[in-house]
């Protein structure tokens, strides 16, 4: 009791007090949600990156398991990533990469027809700031 006015002091905070605390964490908030957005489309193209780099690395192994060159890598015909009949499977349990990789943006992986050109993803990225993640989904062959 305050005994020089003779009356309570109130508990609490101001309307004003409340509306400060709720201006800055709209500022906190404001600078926060962008930057996560931008940090979870990074982690989606670095996974996608070292999805791609899985593929061609089973790839690479499976041409010289079976001495396929880039020469006659046409007519032997890709690997697959699915099972498919008539072709040689890269994915299973007793394959080169024993489950099948994911796009984290839900894209579909796809084997090039080439030994020299990496794997695509279907869906195409152009505002990575990872400069290994190409247009396409490509990744740069000289890592």
């Amino acid at each position: 009791m305050n005994k020089m006015f003779g009356r309570l002091k109130a508990a609490g905070f101001t309307l004003v007090e409340i509306m400060i605390v709720v201006l800055i964490i709209g500022i906190l908030l404001a600078i926060a949600i962008p930057n996560f957005m931008n940090a979870r489309e990074e982690a989606r193209a670095k996974a996608c990156v070292a999805n791609l780099k899985q593929i061609d690395s089973a790839t690479q192994q499976w041409a010289m398991d079976n001495k396929v060159s880039n020469a006659n890598y046409s007519t032997v015909g890709p690997p697959s990533l699915t099972a498919t009949s008539g072709t040689t499977q890269i994915v299973g349990s007793s394959s080169y990469i024993r489950s099948a990789p994911s796009c984290p943006s839900g894209g579909t992986y796809s084997v090039a027809a080439s030994l020299t050109v990496s794997p695509t993803c279907s869906i195409p990225t152009t505002n990575s700031s990872d400069t290994n993640y190409q247009l396409g989904g490509r990744y740069y062959h000289g890592l």
